[in-house]
């Protein structure tokens, strides 16, 4: 009975998968022909070749994104083109590649693709990283940062903040037989950035400091609007998330509010001064408010975006680079052996670490962290761009409308460029011939 349940059923399945892979072949055969009609007569880079639907979402399965990018780029050239979605994206991984990204072609690549979680937590694009770069709004926030709220003065204004903090770091750790330094190297800088920010008594500073760790972790991912742009079900199916980031910007922006109301509501007790208080950098973005004389208007939501900007470019890049750095200075014990001697030798005697102590005063630490930085990039992909208008990088066609991403990672570790690249070396900077930059 079996095998004849058997014979009956053998050629149905088999007819079966006949049809599924003829299916299969079509749709291989359409994508081709799509693609090739978008790239006709243009010399595109090369890539693997793109699934349909998905493209290249599959070959960046099962790893870090820069590593399987780097892997790729191996294969197909350091300008590669992938697929993702139905986003054409380009990856460049090599110095020379970067450079015609970022400087050749900066002005035609130097916009940001605005992703639907990014256009919400954004306020539709009105921070820094996320406004049109020339215009107007963007040129005016970036020249609030260089004068106002990052200048020299502003910066050094913050030092006892810093010296108090590190100082506090070094005593807990001091006191404790076992220490998690990671967990206390990332509180550490966000209570620094928290107090140069906002202040050392506002109100709601652990609700602002967790909703903008929900923020962050929103805008690590994809959602799937934004592979799959023109995609009803993708709308659908992202939902979600997109209700999540809606809620989250909600409730920042109401503590925000608060935390205004509270600064505004302490300088009219001081009569219009700081009563001996520090400015922070909200003190001066509300005076800078009030006063007007702006080019660009600066509304409430304008702070919150520029508060944003302030926390995600500060504290978890920092944070990300001093953790790498302990880190490989614990695999590498002739270089703590080394940076440890330095730093006993300048500081010699004193029982309290000051900014003006070591300043200028340790070059072979900074060596270490300039190979941090190469080996451990906290961005290992920089921010990604888009094109403008059609460009060519290094002889390749890349069109209008094209995302670019730029592997900091692979660029770190390219042999050609760096003798050993894989081995942590903070000596090769000590001659100061080598480019950090990578010649970018």
């Amino acid at each position: 009975m079996n095998y004849l349940v058997m014979a009956d059923t053998t050629p149905a399945a088999f007819y079966t998968l006949l049809c599924l892979a003829a299916g299969v072949i079509v749709l291989l055969k359409l994508t081709k022909a799509v693609f090739s009609r978008r790239g006709a007569g243009l010399n595109l880079p090369p890539g693997p070749w793109p699934l349909p639907v998905i493209g290249n979402m599959h070959c960046l399965l099962g790893a870090l994104p820069h590593h399987a990018m780097r892997g790729l780029a191996r294969r197909y050239g350091a300008v590669m083109l992938l697929r993702l979605g139905h986003v054409p994206t380009v990856v460049v991984s090599s110095p020379e590649a970067a450079r015609e990204v970022m400087r050749t072609h900066d002005a035609v690549v130097s916009d940001r693709p605005l992703y639907v979680t990014a256009n919400i937590l954004s306020y539709g694009g009105q921070n820094i990283a996320f406004a049109p770069s020339g215009s107007r709004h963007w040129k005016e926030l970036r020249r609030l940062c260089a004068t106002e709220l990052l200048s020299p003065k502003r910066v050094l204004s913050f030092r006892p903040i810093r010296e108090e903090d590190a100082a506090s770091l070094v005593r807990s750790v001091a006191a404790s037989p076992v220490a998690n330094l990671s967990e206390r190297i990332k509180v550490l800088m966000n209570d620094i950035l928290m107090r140069c920010a906002i202040g050392d008594t506002c109100p709601m500073r652990n609700e602002y400091m967790a909703g903008l760790d929900e923020v962050l972790k929103l805008l690590a991912g994809f959602n799937l609007v934004d592979l799959f742009p023109t995609s009803r079900l993708a709308r659908t199916l992202g939902a979600g998330s997109l209700r999540a980031a809606r809620e989250v910007h909600d409730r920042i922006h109401g503590i925000v509010q608060a935390i205004i109301q509270d600064h505004e509501s302490k300088v009219a007790n001081d009569g219009g001064e700081g009563g001996g208080r520090r400015d922070d950098i909200l003190d001066v973005l509300l005076r800078l408010q009030r006063d007007g004389g702006l080019e660009t208007l600066l509304t409430t939501e304008v702070v919150c975006a520029v508060l944003f900007d302030v926390f995600a470019a500060g504290s978890e890049t920092t944070a990300t680079t001093t953790i790498w750095v302990m880190s490989e200075l614990v695999r590498n014990p002739v270089v703590m052996q080394r940076a440890q001697s330095e730093v006993r030798q300048v500081l010699q005697g004193k029982t309290k670490v000051a900014e003006a102590d070591i300043q200028g005063k340790l070059p072979y630490l900074r060596m270490v962290i300039k190979e941090t930085l190469r080996m451990h990039p906290p961005l290992p992909l920089i921010l990604p761009r888009s094109c403008a208008e059609p460009i060519k990088i290094m002889d390749h066609d890349i069109p209008k409308g094209t995302t670019v991403f730029v592997n900091a990672w692979a660029i770190g570790r390219d042999d050609e460029s760096w003798p050993n690249a894989n081995e942590f070396k903070p000596e090769r900077f000590e001659d100061g011939v080598i480019d950090f930059r990578c010649g970018l």
